[in-house]
């Protein structure tokens, strides 16, 4: 097919934290050299930050490197955290673990409450005055390779197609978007990271990637009931001792709270709903007197990454980079990773720049070097540290269970903080999706039905989504083999699609011939769960007509 193509010395993939701070750097450094850099931003969202969801409670060390005025270029960075909370939750109350038993690296000193979709809005505004290129709308749909087998750039998808595929009358097919650098910034569980990592064999030496879910809503609520710059984290009811995850709640600002709920991926019982655990945990005493009179603005979902150093993939490959969470940035105790995304992308864009630098006039058609100056810069930053001092914690959290995983991880976390790092990093043995056990062996979980008040069902939670999918284009959720879902999924695992996602994408439909598997696509919220969490692996999430998807506002 022919193709128009565009060229560029570097292309990012991803207007996310990672992605806007590597654009941002590449720019300042060519500033600051005298030198003229051709940096495009390719966005699959309709607008920057409409795919963007997180807590969030941003630590702004990056962005103090990256940016050291932008308290004066008013950064939507506006609610300081003033008190930190730590709750075990119990059915009908909870009690608090007091603060100076809590690891310092727990602390919430000097970072801020934000809506991290607005953060990107802002963070693309810098981008687009030193003349960063960011195109919102197209999604990079598969990766180009040049003779040399490498990296050369990304063809984005065509547009215009029919649910069978086919050209419509509004047909316009990808373009070609070449660069001698490619940084993927795309988040977790992304499908070009995917292919790379296939590709390349990039996770030869890694354990398997650990997943969560993080469910989130922003409500706005009475002002009495509203306490600025509280952060409040818990673990303990709904989940039982052996599935990981627990809540957060931020108050930030006009009376704005927000509340989510992650659930980490391993969990063995198919009959599990991390959608439903959410709306359960919103039914504590608790919870219910914070949010009484108020209004819920919206909703949304999204995987994480949770793995930590042990499952981070080669970072390098020929041509390019992976930047971001698509590598695994996440400080799981924390329940942060932005500023280690965006110290990622600064120290790939630091790495590309000087690599074009000693390219000289060789040209896009020779093969350039890898970019080994960034996974060595990565290793000599404070992300390693950041992350080092917490490695151990999701693989103590998976062996012991919730309780023997917390204890054993705050030793670790205070030796961590007396400059004392034990001598062992433990791995990840299993994949998310080869953790679940078949429904038989497990006990069913009956959820009470949502109340309307506090509790609500998926339809109406999406709708608060915004979500745009054409109906007339070809499913990005894809199946591999169309029989696996009735014969194996729901024979031996009742089904757990139903269930894992949060938006009601997957049913199950029984007439009298035989039963089948009807995909929603239309309601996708773009989380990836079912590409992670499906058992056989037989979902795959590709991304659909560029635009399409959730609006987040504020989340």
């Amino acid at each position: 097919m022919q193709r128009d193509v565009m060229n560029y010395d570097v292309l990012i993939v991803g207007a996310g934290p990672s992605g806007l701070a590597a654009a941002i750097r590449l720019k300042q450094l060519a500033n600051e050299a005298g030198k003229t850099l051709s940096v495009c931003v390719l966005e699959k969202a309709a607008e920057v930050g409409a795919h963007i969801l997180s807590g969030a409670v941003i630590d702004p060390v990056a962005l103090n490197e990256l940016i050291p005025d932008w308290h004066e270029k008013d950064a939507p960075l506006k609610t300081p955290v003033q008190h930190d909370e730590f709750l075990i939750m119990r059915e009908s109350g909870s009690w608090s673990i007091p603060h100076w038993l809590m690891p310092p690296l727990m602390s919430n000193q000097g970072n801020y409450i934000a809506s991290l979709g607005e953060l990107c809005r802002w963070l693309a505004e810098q981008a687009e005055l030193l003349e960063v290129e960011i195109y919102a709308g197209f999604a990079a749909q598969e990766m180009l390779y040049d003779e040399h087998d490498q990296v050369i750039g990304i063809i984005t998808g065509d547009m215009g197609r029919d649910a069978a595929g086919e050209a419509t009358a509004q047909f316009t097919p990808g373009i070609e978007i070449r660069a001698p650098y490619t940084l993927i910034a795309e988040g977790t569980r992304g499908s070009l990271t995917r292919e790379l990592e296939s590709h390349f064999d990039l996770r030869n030496n890694a354990s398997p990637q650990k997943y969560g879910l993080g469910l989130k809503e922003v409500w706005r609520i009475p002002a009495e009931q509203h306490k600025a710059g509280l952060v409040q984290h818990s673990q303990g009811w709904p989940l039982d001792a052996n599935t990981g995850g627990g809540s957060f709640i931020y108050h930030y600002g006009e009376q704005l709270v927000s509340i989510g709920f992650v659930v980490h991926l391993d969990y063995a019982n198919p009959h599990l709903s991390p959608y439903d655990e959410f709306q359960r945990f919103k039914t504590h005493p608790e919870v219910q007197a914070m949010l009484k009179g108020g209004q819920r603005l919206s909703y949304g979902a999204r995987a994480i990454s949770e793995g930590g150093l042990q499952s981070w993939p080669e970072l390098i490959f020929p041509g390019g980079a992976l930047i971001g969470c698509c590598a695994g940035m996440v400080n799981v105790p924390r329940i942060k990773g932005s500023h280690n995304a965006m110290k990622s992308g600064m120290l790939a864009a630091e790495a590309a720049f000087a690599a074009l630098n000693n390219q000289g006039d060789a040209g896009q058609s020779s093969p350039v070097d890898l970019l080994h100056a960034y996974p060595d810069a990565l290793h000599d930053s404070w992300v390693w540290k950041d992350l080092h001092n917490v490695r151990n914690v999701k693989p103590l959290l998976s062996k012991f269970g919730t309780w023997g995983g917390t204890f054993l991880s705050a030793i670790e976390m205070w030796l961590a903080s007396l400059n004392i790092a034990l001598p062992w990093t433990l791995k990840h043995n299993k994949a998310d999706h080869d953790c679940i056990r078949p429904a038989a062996e497990m006990p069913v979980i009956n959820y009470p039905k949502p109340d309307g008040v506090y509790s609500f069902d998926k339809l109406h939670s999406i709708s608060l989504s915004n979500i745009a999918h054409d109906a007339n284009q070809p499913c990005h959720l894809q199946l591999l083999d169309k029989t696996i879902p009735i014969n194996v999924n729901l024979a031996k695992y009742g089904a757990p699609e139903q269930r894992y996602c949060p938006a009601g994408v997957y049913e199950i439909v029984y007439n009298q011939q035989s039963s089948y598997l009807q995909i929603n696509a239309q309601n996708c919220i773009h989380c990836k769960t079912c590409d992670i969490k499906d058992p056989l692996q037989n979902i795959v999430w590709v991304p659909p007509e560029g635009g399409n998807g959730p609006v987040y506002s504020g989340m």
